[in-house]
């Protein structure tokens, strides 16, 4: 598998204020519905986006980008032997897969997704 991008996500502090903004420059379309909390964003193309209110935790308002895994705790294990450290564990998304955030040894934070 290439690990191709497959999702990205904006942590903002004003979740109202970023989609008038996107949806003007980008004319995309959101999406409040699909999951508690999280705003769908359909962009028109693959791959599609998120968008949440920053947690307090989230020191700024930040772009993740997710990649596509066969194995998020292999591809957490391989990380963390090269270097890079566990910044969330694997986490289940009900009836979508799982989620996973790591960082490499320069600190760069990037997301993992198993379906």
């Amino acid at each position: 598998m290439a690990n191709p991008v497959c999702h990205f996500e904006f942590m903002t502090g004003d979740p109202q204020k970023c989609k008038a903004f996107y949806a003007k420059v980008f004319d995309w379309e959101f999406d409040d519905q699909s999951m508690p909390g999280y705003t769908m964003i359909k962009t028109g193309s693959d791959p599609c986006g998120g968008l949440m209110k920053r947690p307090n935790e989230c020191p700024q308002s930040a772009l993740n980008v997710y990649f596509m895994v066969n194995d998020v705790d292999a591809t957490l294990k391989a990380a963390e032997a090269a270097g890079g450290r566990v910044i969330v564990p694997k986490t289940p998304i009900p009836d979508v897969g799982h989620f996973a955030m790591m960082s490499d040894p320069e600190g760069i934070v990037v997301g993992l997704f198993q379906e």
